[in-house]
């Protein structure tokens, strides 16, 4: 790249944020360029669930986020050669304080489409539900599931051969300004910039990513081999509903959390709840923990996976199937805030999702960004 070249969007960053920005501004015309450090997409984008979640995400705007990317979600995924695995979200409830909380759900905008169950009927039509205890369980049919370490790859190359969309792999960004990159493979030019660092909180405007207060969470995964059933949908517990915000937040999670603190410490101690969903080959990845660190340790630790298999066992009254696979991941994440988007400069948007969110919101906030700066770049 000896000569600068000239495009109307610049991304940097090719995880989920950052293909969300390309494929708005591909879908509006422009000429996109995204430019990524790695030789493929290797960080949280692709160490993670593929669980395109959208009931339990925070009520609001987040939430008809997640609608907008589950939607985009289903288009696109036939487009680039995705599998959807399995579709839905069955969440099981063993106390009465979580049937508490999902019967206040139900009630709320966000229970739409929903169904409540009681015990017979979640047993009858999730029968792989079989841990002692289940009082009843939330059926959403919102959510689907892709295999993450298959579908970003292919949702770029896709990108590519579908949209024009360049890649410079392998290319570090070493400075942003109004109209530039400058890449260790040579300048690029474009009338706009989209920074998605992802967990990269350092390297690229340090100062707004400190300001905004965001660390990294490191969580532990885990892949299960085929346990000889296959689950109706993406399957949740109890501690769920503590941890993801379009439950936790409703007055009803006071005395379920309560509860857990005293049956349940260790596992609120490590942020531990409990997600399970499907491959094609039949083995299930499970998780995660959260904790939460400027720079976390990278080691995975047996009491965390202990912990989380426990709960495994609770839901689905069986030994866990063998561990087949284990690794780390680590998302930005910030306490007071679920997305940061911000101008550091004319032109330029810092992008970056602070929840763990990017697979089930990313496609309709990288909408919102490529409207933002197109009507900024009209505005001057």
């Amino acid at each position: 790249m000896a000569n600068a070249k000239s495009y109307d969007l610049a991304v940097v960053g090719a995880g989920i944020v950052g293909m969300a920005c390309a494929l708005a501004a591909a879908r509006r015309g422009k000429r996109v360029v995204v430019i990524d450090r790695d030789a493929q997409a290797n960080g949280a984008s692709v160490r993670n669930f593929g669980f395109v979640t959208v009931t339990g995400q925070a009520r609001g705007e987040m939430w008809r986020r997640a609608h907008r990317t589950r939607d985009i979600w289903a288009e696109v995924a036939p487009q680039a050669r995705i599998p959807l695995l399995h579709h839905g979200l069955v969440m099981a409830a063993r106390r009465p304080e979580s049937m508490a909380v999902l019967e206040a759900f139900i009630n709320t905008e966000m229970g739409e489409g929903c169904r409540l169950l009681a015990a017979g009927e979640a047993r009858r039509d999730h029968p792989h539900l079989a841990g002692d205890g289940l009082l009843g369980a939330l059926w959403s049919p919102h959510e689907l599931r892709v295999e993450s370490r298959q579908a970003i790859p292919r949702l770029a190359a896709w990108l590519g051969e579908k949209h024009e969309v360049t890649f410079y792999w392998g290319a570090a960004a070493l400075s942003v300004e109004t109209g530039r990159v400058l890449t260790t493979r040579g300048l690029i030019e474009a009338a706009a910039v989209v920074v998605c660092p992802g967990d990269d909180l350092f390297t690229l405007f340090p100062e707004p990513i400190a300001a905004a207060g965001v660390t990294r969470c490191k969580l532990q995964m885990l892949r299960l081999a085929d346990p000889g059933f296959r689950i109706s949908g993406a399957v949740m517990s109890d501690l769920g509903l503590a941890r993801y915000a379009g439950y936790a937040a409703l007055p009803q999670a006071v005395p379920l959390v309560e509860r857990l603190r005293d049956e349940q410490p260790e596992h609120l101690a490590h942020g531990i709840h409990l997600i399970v969903v499907q491959s094609r080959d039949g083995s299930l990845v499970v998780g995660d923990s959260h904790h939460y660190a400027d720079t976390p340790d990278p080691f995975s630790h047996q009491a965390v996976d202990d912990l989380i298999l426990d709960e495994f066992v609770q839901v689905f009254g069986q030994p866990a199937p063998p561990v087949v696979e284990r690794w780390t991941g680590t998302y930005a994440s910030a306490q007071d805030r679920l997305v940061l988007v911000t101008t550091p400069m004319n032109g330029v948007r810092l992008v970056m999702v602070t929840t763990g969110a990017g697979a089930s919101t990313g496609f309709a906030l990288g909408e919102e960004v490529v409207a933002g700066l197109m009507e900024e770049g009209r505005a001057t």
